[in-house]
């Protein structure tokens, strides 16, 4: 089988072409236009210019996913899109040339929920996407080659945008919940504090790009609910902590120094880590599963992939993390997700919902 698959839930508008062959599911094409240069000018993404550059981009995305996969649209069986959750007029350029191609190339129709998506990055299998961690070998960058593929029961930590959430998966389309933020996100954290810092947006690439000259016991920064009896999450204070700390004496006596600068990045990002991989590792034990995988934006993040790889290592637990080009929003994973969640749909019936929950 063939999927054309479609995203464009923030400021990305991206295609790729996946084929499933014996359950191993390869990339033909992923093609992704990002406006993300133009939003960093105003600091975040502006959501009615995201949908505006879109629109000029989703054809050809489309049309180039197709030719570099080497293809035709008959060779097409399905196309997969996201439908939410996101910015509504972002999903409607996806969704609605989603439905208009069903129509014309009379193919199935695919809803996929772009959160759950981000965890089928795992899934997928080929010179792109084989990286993965396993207990036994772990590179120095944290992610090792292998053919091995999640396996059920595994816990996963969903850290993408405004997305802080465990979940307990049992099969595809089968999972509890057990937790999430209750304000600021993990990348949400990231992006204000680098904001409060002077750095550009998107945020967290910009700390984890200081924090590699900083110390990170610099700054003795909170661990909101590290140590809550629930798989909870909550940054907000963590970003108020940073923002006081700003104020006082101690930073202004410094005069903001470059390894002041350095030093407050990495114990950000340490913070955030500690929590991140605290509650990961406790929900891990508490359920007694043997397998973690996480997906999302923040899953490209170095220091939180080598400090988890090294507790699974520990705990004989086997870690899935994509590689980093597939930790941002792509229309791989959304295509990935459809073979294994495959639920067509009638095309009058799909309307984009920017509110859809896990």
């Amino acid at each position: 089988m063939v999927i054309l698959g479609i995203e464009t839930s923030c400021d990305e508008t991206a295609a790729a072409v996946l084929t499933n062959n014996n359950k191993r599911i390869t990339i033909l094409s992923n093609i992704v236009a990002s406006s993300a240069n133009l939003q960093a000018k105003y600091g975040g993404v502006i959501p009615e210019q995201a949908a505006r550059e879109q629109i000029k981009s989703i054809i050809p995305v489309i049309e180039t996913a197709i030719n570099d996969s080497r293809l035709t649209i008959s060779d097409i069986d399905s196309i997969a899109v996201t439908y939410g959750p996101g910015l509504i007029g972002s999903l409607l350029v996806g969704v609605e040339t989603a439905k208009t191609l069903a129509f014309l190339w009379n193919k199935p129709l695919i809803p996929v929920n772009h959160l759950m998506g981000h965890f089928y990055a795992n899934w997928i299998e080929n010179s792109q996407t084989d990286y993965r961690l396993l207990t036994t070998a772990i590179s120095e960058d944290g992610r090792q080659k292998t053919e091995d593929l999640p396996t059920f029961p595994c816990i996963g930590l969903l850290i993408s945008g405004g997305h802080t959430d465990l979940l307990l998966f049992k099969n595809h389309g089968q999972y509890k919940y057990l937790g999430g933020t209750r304000d600021d996100a993990s990348g949400e954290c990231f992006d204000k504090c680098a904001r409060l810092l002077g750095l550009p947006y998107p945020g967290g690439p910009a700390i984890s790009k200081l924090a590699r000259e900083g110390n990170p016991s610099a700054f003795d920064l909170p661990r909101p609910m590290i140590k809550s009896d629930d798989f909870e999450f909550s940054f907000s204070g963590l970003k108020t902590a940073v923002a006081n700390l700003l104020h006082t004496s101690e930073v202004k006596k410094s005069s903001y120094t470059s390894e002041v600068k350095c030093n407050l990045a990495a114990s950000i990002e340490q913070a955030i880590v500690d929590v991140l991989v605290a509650k990961t590792i406790k929900a891990a034990q508490t359920y007694k599963v043997n397998q973690i995988m996480v997906a999302g934006g923040v899953a490209a993040n170095e220091k939180l992939v080598s400090e988890l790889a090294t507790r699974c290592k520990s705990l004989a637990v086997r870690l899935s993390v994509p590689p980093p080009e597939l930790c941002t929003d792509n229309a791989a994973m959304i295509a990935a997700a459809a073979f294994f969640n495959y639920h067509p749909v009638n095309p009058l019936s799909l309307q984009a919902d920017p509110s859809l929950a896990l």
